[in-house]
């Protein structure tokens, strides 16, 4: 899918026109980019026009890809076709001018003078690797090569919301473009504590970022991008669903710094082409939480942590024009993070969580504790690397085209632990001490797991015997989610051996606990793209069938324990299809609409104390769709050229909450629109989001037996004004 969007600031009415726009990564083979995958690409005019700052916004283009908005920048939560993950590994790769981004927590960010978004969905582990088995995300900026002049943006919305960005792109030489660009966002924030009367999700954002681009040769080019950013945000708008109120004593916060730098070089011969992609990434966050989200000092959470992480990627290709197209490649990563996450209990928490469960066992014998509060300390080192090799052909054959693949995956990852915890209690009788004890818990060890996985991929495609653009295609596909170990259920852990050694807990196998084996799929898939009526209308439709093995659910342990565990507990499939269309009817009349429908079920899947089997996954939507249109007007070759007027309206849901589907969120429409004034060198936009207002949860969870959602935003407006020179 390919969208042609409004026209730039430098754009003239006559030029508008359905167009297809590959962005091709030095990965992506022609074939297996345009005739054996279901892709949506979104171009820079439809960027400015939808107002796409990050991955996120882009959810309600693409069918069957679903980012909701809830918690901070750190979840980055994606679904595709009924899979998906919250919490540790994802299940979508991203790419931003070659860099691959390690970590999924780092996904959400805003980025200034994006060229092209490509959301290629379904397993890409062939050429990708892990944590692909969804799709990839390939996010292309601005070229300093193609592009040269001074870029402003000024952008004021609701809630006090504003956005600067200002760039500059520059050709020293014939053969050397740099360009440079800084973004800053500040919002007010638009959900309101209750308990302090104050914003609990304000933001502020900086980016700056520099973009080198060098061809000495014909035959060489060599591109460096780094970039930094800092995130200092509220976040964590959960509603108590009781109240209807979010009222929280303690604070949260989401903040993060990031660094990152990618060198690509590539070289082309005669027939052949070498490309080498090194890239750094550098993360510091602390996300810091009133963990029950309640007016009462249950307990608190802060997460800081640091991580490291360098990728390496050879290709080698093909140049040649002829029947045969091949691919190969090498890939190897490190990655250190360190995190140090301690759970600290408060009085209210100590005396419902702990002190109540033992008193209603030895009534004769209650106890309290010493102090209002104790710490739960735990700290984490968690250095992994990985290998792989991986080929990719295609042939052509008449109108048939055949490509297949092979990859080799090999991932070591390491996790070294601290634990400790030091505090006392009092235990009365008839009204009496009768005795003091301690708590002291101090343990540390290391846990190790290897991983390797062969990731095959075969597509079919067969081009219709039209003058257009036309071909059916059929491919099967192996994908996986790396294992690993989940250090958010140390928390868990270490209460219930605290609580163990009160002899009212069941001490968990740390390894059995936080070890959790890689989740695996295989992907089938048919599909079609068709142009017709000299490019004015293209189609693009697919039907799939997912099986997913291994899955990494949250299950309850054997035993009357309060905790959860990650464990690779279940199975599914998904089964759906995609349709997109797109048209020009008339000259500056642009129609799109996408459909997505995805039945995600669990075919084996016990949590140990339910069977859930043949229940909807959570959180996957059943339904994503969008439908827009845009015209242009002209109005002349002065001040003021033209006028373009877009209305977007999208709809998500069915969603289910939990395992048992008794929560939902049911189907939802919220309406996008947008004015925008163009001259020769400056676009003045006014953009309205969700105009009807419409309310709908897209988070909810449950806490120490409470309920909790986070709301949308609601309607909200903005005025972008874009000046180039």
């Amino acid at each position: 899918m390919a969208i042609s969007g409004a026209l730039s600031a430098t754009e003239t009415a006559d030029t508008l026109r359905l167009s297809e726009v590959n962005v091709t990564a030095i990965k992506s083979t022609s074939v297996h980019s345009a005739e054996s995958s279901s892709t949506s690409t979104i171009t820079r005019s439809d960027v400015e026009r939808l107002g796409i700052a990050a991955v996120r916004d882009a959810s309600i283009v693409a069918p069957n890809f679903y980012i909701p908005d809830y918690g901070s920048r750190m979840t980055s939560t994606i679904y595709v076709r009924g899979i998906g993950a919250r919490i540790d590994q994802p299940v979508v790769g991203m790419n931003v001018d070659n860099i691959s981004i390690i970590n999924k927590d780092n996904y959400d960010f805003d980025i200034p003078d994006i060229e092209s978004i490509e959301i290629v969905r379904g397993p890409q582990s062939t050429l990708y690797g892990r944590n692909t088995m969804g799709g990839i995300i390939n996010i292309r900026t601005l070229s300093p090569l193609s592009y040269q002049g001074t870029r402003l943006l000024a952008e004021y919305g609701s809630r006090n919301t504003l956005k600067a960005a200002l760039s500059h792109y520059n050709k020293p030489g014939e053969r050397f473009g740099i360009g440079v660009s800084a973004l800053y966002r500040h919002s007010d924030g638009f959900f309101t504590n209750e308990y302090n009367g104050k914003q609990c999700d304000g933001e502020n954002y900086g980016r700056a970022a520099v973009k080198l681009q060098w061809r000495p040769t014909e035959s060489w080019h060599v591109e460096n991008s780094a970039s930094a950013t800092i995130v200092r945000q509220g976040g964590y708008a959960y509603e108590f669903a009781e109240t209807h109120t979010i009222a929280y004593n303690d604070t949260c916060f989401y903040n993060r710094t990031t660094v990152m730098d990618g060198l690509t070089a590539k070289w082309k011969g005669n027939g052949i082409s070498v490309a080498s992609i090194t890239a750094y990434q550098y993360i510091d966050d602390n996300m810091t939480l009133d963990q029950d989200f309640l007016p009462l000092d249950y307990f608190t959470l802060t997460q800081k942590r640091r991580e490291h992480a360098v990728t390496q990627d050879v290709v080698v290709r093909s140049e040649r024009q002829g029947r045969i197209k091949w691919l190969a490649g090498a890939f190897a990563f490190y990655k250190r993070s360190h995190t140090d996450a301690p759970v600290t209990f408060k009085d209210y928490g100590i005396t419902n969580l702990i002190e109540q469960r033992w008193n209603s066992m030895n009534s004769e014998y209650p106890i309290g504790w010493d102090t209002d509060q104790f710490a739960l300390g735990s700290t984490f080192t968690m250095p992994s690397y990985g290998i792989a090799a991986y080929a990719e052909a295609s042939a052509e054959l008449s109108r048939w085209t055949i490509t297949a693949g092979l990859r080799y995956d090999y991932e070591h990852t390491r996790l070294k632990y601290l634990s400790d915890c030091s505090t006392t209690y009092t235990i009365y009788h008839n009204d009496e001490v009768y005795g003091n004890r301690s708590v002291e818990i101090h343990d540390n060890g290391a846990l190790s797991r290897s991983f390797d996985e062969l990731l095959p991929r075969l597509s079919v495609s067969y081009r219709l015997a039209t003058e257009q653009a036309c071909n059916l295609y059929a491919s099967i596909a192996k994908g996986y989610k790396a294992g690993g170990f989940n250090t958010q259920m140390f928390s868990d852990v270490l209460q219930q051996e605290m609580m163990g050694t009160m002899g009212i807990g069941k001490l968990y196998e740390i390894d059995q606990v936080v070890g959790y084996k890689p989740e695996k799929s295989w992907n089938y898939e048919i599909g079609g793209h068709f142009k017709l009526a000299d490019g004015r209308l293209s189609i693009d439709a697919s039907a799939f069938y997912i099986d997913c093995r291994d899955q990494q659910l949250t299950v309850f342990p054997e035993g009357t324990t309060t905790g959860r565990i990650m464990a690779n507990a279940g199975k599914t499939r998904s089964l759906g299809g995609e349709l997109t269309v797109r048209a020009t009817p008339v000259n500056r009349l642009l129609l799109t609409a996408a459909y997505g429908y995805t039945n995600a079920r669990f075919v084996d899947f016990s949590n140990g104390i339910n069977d859930y089997s043949n229940k909807r996954v959570p959180y996957a939507p059943e339904n994503t769709i969008n439908a827009s249109a845009q015209y242009s007007l002209r109005i002349g070759d002065g001040f003021l050229r033209h006028i373009t007027f877009s209305a977007d309206a999208s709809a998500v849901g069915k969603i289910y909450w939990n395992e048992q589907n008794d929560s939902s969120q049911d189907i939802y429409c919220t309406l996008d629109a947008a004015v925008r004034l163009s001259g020769k060198n400056y676009s003045l936009t006014l953009r309205g989001q969700n105009l009807t207002d419409t309310d709908y949860a897209t988070f909810y969870f449950v806490s120490i037996q409470h309920e909790f959602l986070q709301r949308a935003k609601p309607a909200r407006f903005c005025a972008t004004i874009r000046y180039n020179f």
